[in-house]
């Protein structure tokens, strides 16, 4: 009696994961050679986290290329992939090229959240319960609003605003499509890691005396600024 082949087709799905931009400008020696002080405080954020490396500001060689992602990977900084290279400086022994949907460059200390999804019609998430640590919320598509609190080791990621009722801990990051104008409003601020259009704070250079009360935080030029609420 003859075998039938009853082996399941092979399913191929795609799904769209975060990653954090690092734009190197020229002098690259120089950029490089001050990759630590510029992303000082954001150690936590991108340790073994994907990171994108954009090269539009550069135009060096493929063994510049290998050079630059090894010096960044002793650092600690995972490459994932590469975009706006030329291609005739890929090959197997460079990470895949990766298509951003944000045309946007990236300055080389902004930290930006990108969701390889076309934006939707403008909308709003509400959550009616706390954030615990791990949970990672993303949503690129308009305002994130958490009734409870948000937990230590948790994330929260918003194409527009982010509310937070209760105490915000983790890391929020609102204007993640390039929505310099979105906010983030908390009952109280115990954040790790705050971010509004990839301009980030982390918990070290924020003064202790926001940490009292309701606060909020938006973009100013290209410096986040908090202030009190009420």
């Amino acid at each position: 009696m003859a075998s039938v082949d009853v082996r399941r087709p092979m399913r191929f799905v795609c799904r769209s994961y975060m990653a954090v931009v690092l734009t190197p400008e020229p002098p690259i020696v120089e950029w490089l050679a001050g990759i630590a002080e510029r992303i000082k405080g954001a150690e936590t954020f991108l340790a073994g986290a994907p990171v994108v490396l954009d090269l539009s500001a550069v135009q060096i060689s493929k063994l510049a290329i290998v050079h630059l992602i090894s010096e960044l990977e002793q650092r600690g900084i995972r490459i994932l992939g590469v975009e706006n290279i030329d291609p005739a400086n890929t090959g197997s022994d460079l990470p895949p090229i990766l298509q951003s949907s944000q045309a946007a460059s990236v300055r080389p200390d902004k930290v930006e959240p990108t969701v390889r999804d076309e934006p939707k019609k403008s909308s709003t998430l509400l959550i009616d319960q706390p954030i615990r640590s791990g949970q990672s919320i993303i949503f690129p598509d308009g305002d994130l609003t958490v009734l409870g609190s948000v937990a230590s080791g948790a994330e929260l990621v918003a194409g527009g605003s982010i509310h937070v009722y209760g105490t915000l801990r983790g890391r929020a990051m609102a204007g993640s499509h390039g929505n310099s104008g979105a906010r983030i409003f908390c009952s109280r601020l115990k954040a790790e890691l705050l971010a509004i259009d990839g301009y980030y704070m982390t918990a070290e250079s924020i003064e202790q005396e926001f940490f009292k009360g309701p606060v909020q935080a938006w973009l100013d030029s290209d410096a986040l600024k908090i202030a009190a609420l009420g």
